[in-house]
């Protein structure tokens, strides 16, 4: 195991030894390759680089309480990707490919990652490019898949389960009701930076879209997807331009199988008003929990026009979902719902 500070790590970037990777071109996937040169060629005129043909995923592995590694839900970050590739008609790897690469991506990295007494992990980011120099605009006909690792603590940097603020930015849209909002592809993230940039300078940990089309209905935040806690019942939105979480969808889960009620659905911003509980959800944290949301017509307004309050602690429901989930992920829980691969290193 290298010697690093793994109290100290944050979502950040930590260089490690190897990353995968492999190449479509003429028709076929070539081999996956491991190499220790993260510096990858490509050609100026690559399809990546004009017009943004890229996807992109990131799962985790664990060290478990037992001493065991394991990746959570691999297969369902292989479908994902698939399905963002699709919508760009890039060729994309098959998901026995992808979860094979994610493997190898852990066992040549193993020595990052974290202690099973640290909250830290090993996080993988696989991505997709479009490489094949072109001029035209039109999907790519090659395609670079690798795969990286890196470890990493909490997404915020602080401990787990600090409740943080949002804000409403009502004159930015994340994704148009028929675009690529529900894709995990680069150009959804890159629209968000600049609005997100804003956020961040004043002080909010979070950025909530709202709809695009009547611009009163919760989409997701611009990191993760949106949960609420009512009472005995888990709400998330239901949106056709709202990116299809698998933390998320292990949490409704587990929400129904711990006896809530799980609802999918259209959610009004103001209905945040009979909430108990509000949380962002994702790979990076599970759950961050919200303690406020401030509703602003222009995001760069100084006051809000309305000022939603929630729990000033991670919510008791909230509390016992994120614990099912890292439970199962860190081995402490069975794994009822047959959601880890273990990975021998």
């Amino acid at each position: 195991m290298k010697n690093i500070d793994w109290g100290k790590l944050s979502f950040s970037y930590t260089k490690t030894d190897y990353i995968v990777y492999s190449t479509f071109k003429d028709g076929k996937w070539g081999p996956a390759q491991l190499t220790s040169d993260f510096n990858i060629a490509l050609s100026a005129y690559a399809g990546v680089l004009h017009y943004g043909s890229s996807c992109f995923e990131g799962l985790k592995a664990f060290r478990g309480v037992d001493g065991k590694v394991r990746l959570f839900r691999p297969e369902e970050n292989a479908k994902r990707m698939v399905r963002s590739a699709k919508f760009l008609d890039l060729p994309a790897p098959s998901i026995e490919q992808f979860v094979e690469m994610c493997v190898m991506a852990v066992k040549a990295n193993s020595e990052y990652i974290p202690p099973y007494e640290t909250m830290a992990s090993l996080y993988l980011r696989p991505l997709l490019i479009g490489s094949n120099p072109q001029l035209g605009i039109r999907s790519s006909s090659e395609s670079t898949f690798l795969v990286m690792a890196s470890p990493v603590g909490t997404y915020s940097g602080d401990k787990i389960l600090v409740p943080g603020t949002a804000v409403v930015g009502r004159n930015y849209d994340r994704a148009a009701p028929n675009g690529s909002g529900s894709y995990k592809i680069g150009a959804n993230y890159a629209q968000s930076l600049h609005p997100y940039n804003i956020a961040h300078n004043q002080g909010y940990r979070e950025l909530l879209f709202l709809d695009a089309k009547t611009n009163s209905l919760i989409e997701e935040f611009g990191s993760s997807n949106f949960f609420a806690i009512k009472g005995n019942t888990y709400i998330t939105p239901d949106s056709h331009s709202v990116l299809p979480s698998i933390t998320n969808a292990s949490l409704r889960t587990v929400a129904a199988d711990l006896g809530m009620k799980v609802e999918m659905r259209p959610v009004p911003l103001i209905e945040l008003a009979e909430v108990d509980e509000v949380n962002s959800c994702g790979t990076a944290v599970v759950i961050t929990p919200i303690c406020r949301i401030d509703d602003k017509i222009r995001l760069e307004d100084e006051q809000p026009s309305h000022v939603y309050k929630f729990t000033d602690e991670c919510g008791e429901k909230s509390r016992k979902l994120y614990d099912q989930i890292i439970g199962i992920q860190k081995g402490l829980l069975d794994d009822r719902f047959g959601w880890i691969l273990n990975v021998d290193c």
